[in-house]
């Protein structure tokens, strides 16, 4: 599974903007350049983002956008919902399998691990990550999970 070019996008603009915040308004043409993010994809990104009250525009000389609420408390999954992203594994939308309509046999494994998912990006902030980057804990090695197991 792998997250949409929309989503990660709206997740590194608004962090360009998070660290950008102390020098007043950022205009997305300076978050183009920084990022290599085409203006006008951009300019629908931060469409959605200021109708989600994510960020807030300045217009006139010295205009450009500023974060709608703290870094705190603006989290990834927040960013991604905005742009109107769902980060689901399943492709059975109600537990049926969409071209025989037969019962999926996986759907609860899947709908479960979206929902993992989401509430691992909702307990990240923007300040998480401007703050001090964001590594998550490399998971155990194949050795440290069977230890004690008898084979």
């Amino acid at each position: 599974m792998r997250l949409s070019t929309k989503g990660r996008y709206a997740v590194t603009a608004m962090l360009d903007l998070a660290l950008s915040s102390e020098r007043g308004p950022v205009t997305l043409a300076d978050i183009s350049v920084e990022q290599g993010i085409s203006l006008s994809y951009l300019e629908q990104l931060f469409a959605c983002l200021r109708r989600k009250c994510l960020v807030k525009g300045v217009r006139g000389p010295g205009g450009g956008y500023y974060l709608g609420r703290a870094a705190k408390d603006i989290t990834v999954a927040d960013i991604i919902c905005a742009v109107d992203e769902r980060v689901k594994f399943n492709h059975c939308e109600d537990g049926f399998d969409y071209q025989d309509r037969t019962p999926c046999l996986t759907h609860m494994l899947w709908d479960k691990l979206s929902n993992d998912i989401f509430d691992f990006l909702h307990g990240i902030s923007l300040a998480d990550i401007a703050e001090r980057g964001f590594t998550a804990q490399p998971p155990p090695s194949f050795e440290e999970r069977t230890v004690g197991l008898v084979m």
